[in-house]
């Protein structure tokens, strides 16, 4: 017979609840981050008549390899199901910034491939993104608190692609 606690997984022990100051740490993270892309979204939309998550297909195209990428890697990247994915190129590709092209390799595999007018409108977005971005984040913290909080936030990316099967340094 076993002593009690050998043997047993984590979901039968009792819950390591949050202390106070995790929950506040916590929280904050969960409401600043929610709100600050949310934030972000609605300036996108207003300045540049695109939505957060489309500015960021089109960032992750503009800066892969030839502009393209297969459809799935996307999802992963974007933390997407394939079927939100597959609605974003849907918006992108009627907007004419992005085009699916089958592989030629493997009929199975589709990339979504940035056109030169996707190129164009990120281009266009890109400033007023980022000027957004310092005003609503980066100029509210101080050059060091920089440097700590992406420290931080790249230690959980790593452990979130690690879990998700990504090489962490991507």
């Amino acid at each position: 017979m076993e002593a009690a606690g050998e043997g047993t997984d984590e979901a039968s022990e009792a819950p390591r609840w949050l202390s106070e100051r995790e929950q506040r740490s916590w929280r904050a993270f969960v409401e600043s981050s929610g709100g600050v892309i949310q934030l972000l979204d609605g300036l996108l939309k207003r300045d540049a008549s695109i939505t957060f998550d489309d500015y960021e297909v089109l960032v992750q195209l503009s800066e892969a390899e030839g502009r393209r990428m297969r459809m799935t890697d996307l999802s992963t990247r974007l933390l997407h199901s394939q079927s939100r994915v597959t609605q974003r190129i849907d918006r992108l590709e009627c907007r004419g910034w992005v085009q699916r092209e089958k592989s030629q390799a493997d009929r199975r595999v589709t990339f979504a491939v940035l056109t030169d007018s996707g190129q164009e409108a990120i281009e266009a977005a890109a400033p007023l993104h980022v000027a957004h971005v310092r005003e609503h984040f980066l100029d509210l913290l101080e050059p060091d608190e920089v440097d700590v909080l992406g420290a931080l936030l790249h230690r959980l990316l790593v452990h979130v692609r690690e879990l998700r099967g990504e090489h962490p340094e991507h």
